[in-house]
């Protein structure tokens, strides 16, 4: 959006981005950007916060009253509030046990916690009245068991009619994250987005097969499944921080 900032500005519109990493936006220059210190996916700062999130509007708003560039960043002052951790919040289930990291066992464990996970995710669906699960077509406890095929070191076809075997595992993977995570999600709590995200990731038998098949497929010879391993089954920052 920096570099289009540019195209749009010739056209005589003027325009200002919103910039989640800097050092990229200082390389583009845009003729004005805020920097917002926020996680990625969250330009305007936490969900269902539109005080917080008008804020961050109307700041970048006024950048286009004050002048532009030829290159302008000012930076947001304020933290996601979501970001500081609910002292109160509790884990849905403890982790099931992976015995010795083997393929099979951690596919029968990470299985064992999503049907443990299901009383959990039905309360927190029904205190939202809504939920993101759904992107693979499967009922979860199906799409579940089609990541935990591949994680056991099948290559099983795909289970949904117009998909590939490896966008099918994409998506029923993006579906067991959304579950495990909306699961998390308690009546009455608000836990940061850095503690749900540490308990799916070091602490579940979901989170250990996921780096698990991840690592098998690097190499794939399948260059759609390399594709899908290298960026959408573990989240960069948390790959990086793996090694």
């Amino acid at each position: 959006m920096s570099a289009l900032g540019h195209y749009i500005e010739e056209e005589g519109i003027a325009s200002v981005a919103i910039s989640l990493i800097r050092p990229q936006t200082e390389n583009t220059k845009p003729p004005r950007a805020l920097w917002v210190p926020f996680e990625l996916g969250r330009p305007f700062g936490p969900p269902s916060d539109p005080t917080f999130q008008n804020c961050v509007i109307l700041m970048a708003l006024r950048m286009l009253e004050e002048g532009g560039g030829p290159a302008r960043i000012a930076d947001f002052p304020d933290d996601d509030p979501r970001e500081r951790p609910d002292p109160g919040w509790r884990l849905p289930i403890a982790g099931a046990a992976t015995g010795d990291g083997a393929p099979a066992a951690l596919a029968d464990a990470f299985e064992t916690e999503l049907a443990r996970l299901a009383d959990a995710y039905d309360r927190s669906v029904t205190a939202r009245g809504r939920t993101t699960v759904g992107l693979s077509g499967l009922p979860i406890a199906a799409a579940g068991g089609y990541v935990a095929r591949w994680v056991r070191g099948e290559a099983p076809a795909s289970p949904v009619a117009d998909m590939s075997a490896p966008l099918a595992l994409r998506f029923a993977i993006d579906d067991v994250k959304a579950y495990f995570l909306e699961a998390a999600l308690a009546p009455g709590s608000r836990p940061s987005s850095r503690q749900l995200c540490d308990w799916l990731w070091n602490e579940t038998a979901a989170g250990k097969s996921l780096f698990a098949l991840r690592r098998a497929n690097l190499d794939a010879p399948d260059e759609r499944l390399k594709l899908i391993a290298s960026n959408f089954m573990v989240p960069a920052v948390r790959a990086l921080a793996a090694g």
